[in-house]
This record gives structure tokens, sequence and C-alpha cells, in this order.
């Protein structure tokens, strides 16, 4: 019986927040600063797994310049901020990484 309750409870820990937004999406409104707030929150999360894949390598922060990660990364912000395009700074980071990858 307690795996049954085990495997309920988990069932609706993975089914509430995820439907509980599409269910009172109509009925509540969000304050105008919240919904400012909300609009960073991908940009964010991507901010942070791409920085952690980028300078920790084997469970230690690496900022030397054998890192292949960091070096593409570097590349690809600089391609970004310069250029403003996004399929130019995809294939711009992913060249330098394999040159890095290829060189070092």
């Amino acid at each position: 019986m307690s795996i049954w309750l085990l495997i309920l409870g988990m069932a609706l820990v993975t089914f509430l927040p995820r439907y509980l937004p599409f269910a009172l999406a109509g009925r509540i409104s969000l304050p105008p600063l919240l919904v400012a707030a909300l609009d960073y929150v991908p940009i964010a999360v991507l901010t942070a797994i791409i920085v952690q894949t980028a300078l920790i390598r084997d469970g230690t922060v690496n900022l030397n310049l054998d890192n292949h990660h960091l070096l593409a990364a570097l590349a690809a912000t600089v391609t970004a901020l310069v250029s403003r395009k996004m399929f130019l700074t995809i294939a711009v980071g992913l060249i330098c990484y394999l040159l890095a990858r290829w060189v070092l």
C-alpha cells in the first residue's frame, strides 16, 4: 500500500506544478513588476548553464587557456556583443571550440 501512496505522491508533485499555471492562467492577473521580472528567467537559466559548462572542469573552476569550452564561450560572447547575430555567434563558438581542441 505504501508503494502506491508513494507513486501517487510523486505523480501529484510532478503534475500539479505543470498544470496549475495553465488552469489559473485566465483567472489571476500578475503584477506588472512580476511580469517584467519573469522576462529575465530564460536568460538567467541559460547563462547559469553555459557558465557552469564553460568554467567547471573535473569539479574545479578552470580558468586556464587550455579550457576549450572557456575559449569558445569567450569568442562567442564577443561575437554576440559585436554582431548581434545568433547564427554567427553559434558558428564562431563552434569553430573556436573545434580549433581549440585541434590546436591545444
